[in-house]
């Protein structure tokens, strides 16, 4: 069976065929036929208006370009959250490496461009790790934080993304974890945290002295996740992974999305890669936009919000435990 998708371009509209990707394009992961339940596919999403460029009634937007042919598209205050994860100055395929000054200088562009198309409400969650030059570490949370508060944005989180796997320095300890700035535009901001509660630690706890002595002290939704995020990053044999080297992991984006978005709104990532983010928005009813320069990344991103309609698109499930080896008693592994 053929599933087929509504593409819309400038011209015209035409029907996507995610089972036919382009050549070159590798092919997402479909599962095995172990005869085993797979929790990796979510309900379908239902038929989605996919456009090539902005469009209002879109429900997903996929730009092919730079984001500062995008953004000038996108009237002032209508997305509810920027949310992504740009370059990181360090020469991946997708990037060319520049003066350090220069690519602060080109943040700052797009960083306000992003501010001027934020809702009064909305919330932008800047996605970054270390540029390394020379050895030196750079952390570029660091240096582009004074940009965001120039533009009159207030911090609210510094979260701290920690995984497990990545590359193995010898000359320092190996790097670990990035990091989310997330910036408000006002303080009547939306933050919906029932929405993204984790299990309790210890769900049983009880009182033991006072008022409420004999009853449960934390909240029957859940605990807070709190400002440390422990999700796996997408590696060779994580189900969500496609021929991106830095793709993020769909889970990541939707505690964002969910936290801070309600159904209908409108989630921005400039740098859209492979499509994580506009993935996680049309799978929660919101409707997602993005550029990405690549075109095999947005033939990908193409196919994913494609299958999404249909239940066929694999994402590795919120709250999974992280994968402990036999034998190992780490907390984290």
């Amino acid at each position: 069976m053929v599933y087929l998708g509504l593409l819309m371009t400038n011209s015209n509209l035409r029907l996507f065929e995610p089972s036919e990707p382009a050549p070159g394009v590798k092919r997402l992961r479909r599962g095995g036929g172990s005869g085993k339940a797979d929790d990796t596919y979510r309900p379908p999403v239902g038929p989605l208006v996919i456009s090539s460029y902005y469009d209002p009634s879109a429900d997903a937007i996929l730009f092919g370009g730079r984001c500062e042919e995008l953004l000038p598209q996108i009237p002032s205050g209508t997305v509810h959250l920027v949310v992504t994860s740009p370059p990181y100055n360090i020469g991946k395929e997708y990037e060319r490496r520049r003066p350090l000054d220069r690519y602060l200088d080109e943040q700052e562009r797009v960083i306000r461009e992003s501010v001027r198309v934020l809702h009064d409400q909305g919330s932008i969650c800047w996605q970054v790790g270390n540029h390394v030059h020379g050895g030196e570490v750079v952390p570029l949370d660091v240096l582009l934080y004074p940009v965001f508060r120039s533009l009159g944005l207030k911090l609210r989180n510094r979260i701290i993304w920690h995984f497990e796997h990545g590359l193995h320095a010898s000359r320092r300890f190996s790097g670990r974890y990035e990091t989310i700035l997330w910036f408000t535009k006002s303080d009547a901001y939306r933050f919906d945290l029932d929405a993204v509660r984790v299990p309790q630690k210890y769900p049983n706890k009880r009182a033991f002295k006072g008022p409420k002595v004999g009853q449960l002290t934390g909240n029957p939704l859940g605990k807070n996740p709190g400002d440390v995020w422990v999700i796996p990053n997408v590696k060779w044999n994580h189900v969500e992974k496609t021929t991106h080297p830095c793709q993020f992991p769909v889970e990541l984006v939707e505690r964002l999305v969910l936290s801070m978005t309600a159904e209908g709104d409108l989630v921005l990532d400039p740098y859209g890669g492979v499509g994580s983010t506009v993935l996680a928005a049309v799978l929660n009813r919101r409707r997602g936009a993005m550029a990405e320069i690549v075109p095999e990344y947005l033939e990908i991103a193409r196919e994913r919000v494609a299958l999404a309609q249909h239940g066929l698109a694999r994402v590795r499930p919120r709250g999974r435990a992280v994968y402990t080896p036999p034998g190992d008693r780490s907390e984290h592994a």
